[in-house]
């Protein structure tokens, strides 16, 4: 699942964040959109689990906060 999380402005140490995440899902992926400066995560871990992970790294984050992006795959990588 793809989630979007606005940071509007907060300063995020991302690394950290992936870290944290990591112990929750061994194949997360996080960064943030040089565009939107929206923190992008990819991972199976719900919205809900992502929302409690990021608080206990300190970004006060809400489920409600964190919107769900359509999947953008096309299969042809999963054979």
């Amino acid at each position: 699942m793809q989630l979007d999380i606005p940071l509007q402005g907060r300063q995020v140490d991302v690394a950290r964040i992936e870290q944290r995440l990591l112990e929750a899902d061994p194949a997360v992926v996080v960064d943030r959109d040089p565009a939107t400066g929206h923190l992008r995560i990819s991972t199976c871990a719900g919205r809900d689990e992502v929302a409690a992970l990021l608080r206990a790294t300190g970004l006060a984050v809400q489920e409600g906060d964190i919107a769900i992006v359509p999947s953008v795959c096309c299969g042809g990588c999963s054979g």
